[in-house]
């Protein structure tokens, strides 16, 4: 089996995400778009992962790569692959759907609940309240084909799925320590005084309660969209 996932700067990496995909028996292949827009043919990879960044889908004028990634993504979905988006990658899904993308009414960028909104089975099922880790300060609009799985109070479309294996998550479930530090390293410019928004220091105190339970759920999701 092999997962292929997009990789938009260098500090945004699988996180957890890596060691589900070795531990499951995937190899591993990537398309890093600050180098190059290189992607492989869609009928060779089993599960499409596209990762999260500090950029919007709407700069395709700065970001001509920006008008592939998006034909790639789309093909995937097409194609009936496995497809999961965080953050950035949530907004390429929803945009290829047909959503618009804007700027939230705030940034939400720490440790902040999230509310399950779908009870049906079909769907896969967050808990009822679970605090996970949000870094974003755009949002979208929830594709038609979608159904609403969660929300939190500063932003309302949370995460989304589409079929039965089509997941996308405005906020990162993959975040370890490592990818925590370097985030907020890479992108300290954005942390400025909100409701929404956490000091630095706030995010790594608050994450050595919640690491190994967002993970576990990174694992419950893509052991989900996996078995088609």
């Amino acid at each position: 089996m092999r997962a292929h996932y997009l990789q938009h700067v260098a500090f945004e990496g699988l996180g957890s995400i890596e060691n589900w995909l070795l531990s499951h028996g995937y190899q591993i292949s990537s398309t890093r778009l600050f180098e190059s827009a290189l992607f492989p043919d869609v009928n060779e990879i089993d599960l499409l992962i596209i990762m999260g960044g500090p950029m919007s889908v709407n700069d395709e004028k700065e970001l001509p790569w920006l008008i592939a990634e998006k034909q790639f993504v789309k093909a995937a979905i097409d194609a009936g692959k496995p497809v999961l988006g965080i953050c950035l990658g949530a907004q390429m899904i929803a945009n290829v759907m047909g959503s618009k993308i804007y700027p939230n009414t705030q940034k939400e960028i720490g440790w902040f609940p999230i509310t399950a909104r779908s009870t049906d089975p079909i769907y896969f099922q967050f808990p009822s309240s679970v605090t996970v880790f949000h870094w974003h300060g755009e949002t979208f609009d929830l594709p038609k084909q979608a159904s609403l799985l969660a929300s939190s109070q500063a932003c309302t479309n949370q995460a989304f799925q589409v079929g039965h294996n089509v997941i996308g998550l405005q906020f990162h479930l993959e975040t370890t320590p490592e990818s925590l530090n370097d985030i907020s390293v890479h992108c300290a410019n954005e942390i400025v005084e909100g409701e929404f928004v956490q000091s630095v220091d706030k995010m790594v105190q608050d994450g050595k309660h919640h690491f190994e339970t967002i993970n576990q759920l990174m694992s419950e999701v893509l052991i989900f969209i996996t078995k088609i």
